[in-house]
């Protein structure tokens, strides 16, 4: 087995040293190189495209799941959306150098709070390609170098990718090693990147809960939890039921594969015999499995009996719980009992059902009258995303440009001392 420490402590220290010139980078140099970036990538499109179809033969003899190879997959529309993602990100305002908050002591004291790059940020993640350009447009934009270490299943892709990217943001007057690509696929690789606190400021883990755990337990730097999206809709008693299964279908079938999908299904008693029937005909015509509780089988009896795993699964699959619960109350204590606190969305026409669930229900997002699917960076209007967090500290949901950055104070005086 290959020591990777010595190689990746170098990569580390060319990531620290691109850091310090990236912090104070002008917005224009930035947006010029994330437009060199976004051209390189449409020109270059077919290099990407024979990367990736190495991969997609390899994910197929390995047996992946159809899920898995859905992300894995880009075809000339995927790679036309990463190149306008990076687009997006060039419209959007530069966080670093805002003031955040000015204000004056009484001893004549100024104290600004100004925001600031993190430094160095570590992506780790499985799968979708796409995450190299978003995050590495990202980060770039928001005055982080970063080092990507993508799943051996995408090493291709994520290759090809992080190269054209690097060599088109250099050639704009970006400092080199800002992108960086951790070439190795061995899970040996993993742990000593983990433990380079002197040089990573922040890791972002993106895949599986296990992929998250394991980073978080290893991690000697700070680390931002996704963790997996058991995302719940709950259609009220007062629910328009027309709009409950416009929403219940997209938030199931659109992209099962991702964690903003919906896993369960709640539905009140007031209205299950009269929502159920149409919504799990639709449902199964799309391809998707069925598991009920009693209630739900008392009124649709072919459903698959849900067992207690049930309520507590991702599937990432056209596999869908179903509960039917008497109240506002029932639901939310689902919630809170199974769900993972990612996306979680209410169907109701009624505005006290609605102010009760956004202010009881605990999650990054959540939705009244619109699908868990919009729990997303370009949705809500960030370009992009690195992540959609879980956790509470320093950022949760989609992490944009601003949740890449931290703050400083700046203060300034005129000869002032402690007394």
């Amino acid at each position: 087995m290959t020591d990777y420490a010595l190689e990746l402590e170098a990569l580390g220290k060319r990531a620290r040293a691109a850091a310090r010139r990236l912090g104070s980078l002008g917005t224009d140099v930035k947006d010029r190189s994330l437009g060199a970036m976004a051209r390189a990538i449409r020109a270059r499109s077919r290099e990407i495209l024979e990367a990736n179809a190495a991969d997609l033969q390899g994910a197929r003899a390995a047996g992946l799941s159809v899920a898995m190879i859905d992300r894995l997959t880009l075809d000339p529309k995927r790679i036309e959306a990463m190149a306008e993602g990076i687009d997006v990100v060039i419209r959007l305002e530069d966080p670093v150098g805002e003031t955040i908050r000015a204000w004056r002591r009484p001893n004549g004291l100024s104290i600004a709070k100004v925001r600031v790059p993190i430094g160095v940020i570590g992506i780790i993640y499985e799968s979708r390609p796409n995450v190299t350009a978003d995050t590495a447009a990202l980060c770039l934009k928001s005055g982080n170098a970063v080092v990507l270490r993508g799943g051996k299943e995408a090493f291709h892709s994520n290759k090809s990718i992080a190269g054209i990217l690097s060599e088109a943001a250099v050639k704009a007057g970006a400092p080199p090693d800002a992108i960086q690509f951790v070439p190795w696929t061995d899970r040996s690789a993993v742990a000593p990147l983990l433990k380079l606190d002197r040089y990573i400021d922040l890791i972002i883990p993106r895949g599986s809960e296990t992929l998250v755990r394991k980073v978080t337990e290893v991690s000697t730097i700070p680390v931002i939890q996704h963790f997996k999206g058991v995302c719940h809709v709950f259609v009220d008693k007062d629910a328009d039921l027309e709009m409950a299964e416009r929403i219940c279908l997209n938030a199931k079938v659109q992209r099962p594969g991702t964690c903003n999908a919906m896993e369960t299904l709640l539905v009140h008693a007031d209205v299950s015999e009269k929502f159920l029937p149409g919504v799990i005909v639709k449902l199964r015509q799309e391809g998707v499995e069925i598991r009920g509780c009693e209630e739900v089988r008392a009124v649709v009896p072919d459903v698959i009996p849900a067992t207690e795993e049930d309520w507590e699964a991702e599937y990432l699959d056209k596999i869908l719980a179903v509960r039917v619960v008497p109240s506002l109350d029932a639901a939310m204590l689902h919630i809170a009992s199974y769900g993972s606190a990612h996306s979680d969305a209410i169907v109701t026409d009624g505005l006290d059902a609605a102010r009760r669930f956004a202010a009881e229900v605990d999650s990054a997002a959540v939705f009244v009258n619109a699908s868990t699917r919009l729990n997303d960076g370009y949705a809500f209007g960030f370009g992009a995303e690195v992540g959609i967090s879980t956790s509470k500290l320093h950022a949760r949901g989609p992490m944009g440009l601003q949740e890449l950055t931290t703050y400083k104070y700046v203060v300034t005086g005129d000869g002032q001392i402690r007394e």
